[in-house]
């Protein structure tokens, strides 16, 4: 599918590494999302509810990179992903079908504890609809 959104940059301040003064101090992460998802229905309809809210999407990952610590980040973009999947399950609790075909998330930790200079440490993790246990 080429249809996407993209959510890009989203900051949060977290508590998730291995170290203690990663628990203790916290430090900013940023998360990036994209969702893959057919748009004709929405463009046709011009209803949000044919297409995903990005607001809500945004809301979601933030909750989680500032809720539970994690020791990996592996987990957090993991936690993310589910958590989409999930959401958009939920959609037929209103009476309407799943729109997600695959989500990817990237955690990004600018700041992890690596004593070189270097710029960004990330990980992405991807997840399809196709790939879910039913």
């Amino acid at each position: 599918m080429a249809d996407r959104i993209e959510l890009k940059g989203l900051k949060a301040r977290g508590f998730h590494g291995c170290f203690d003064h990663e628990r203790r101090d916290g430090q900013d992460f940023s998360c990036d999302v994209t969702l893959w998802l057919d748009f004709r229905q929405a463009a046709r309809t011009d209803d949000l509810d044919n297409t995903v809210d990005y607001g809500a999407v945004a809301q979601r990952a933030h909750a989680i990179m500032t809720g539970e610590p994690r020791n990996l980040i592996e987990t957090v973009a993991t936690d993310i992903a589910e958590a989409l999947l999930a959401d958009d399950d939920a959609r037929a609790d209103r009476g309407l079908a799943p729109l997600l075909h695959a989500v990817e998330v990237t955690i990004h930790k600018p700041h992890a504890p690596i004593p070189l200079d270097f710029e960004d440490a990330a990980v992405t993790a991807r997840r399809s609809r196709k790939g879910r246990a039913s």
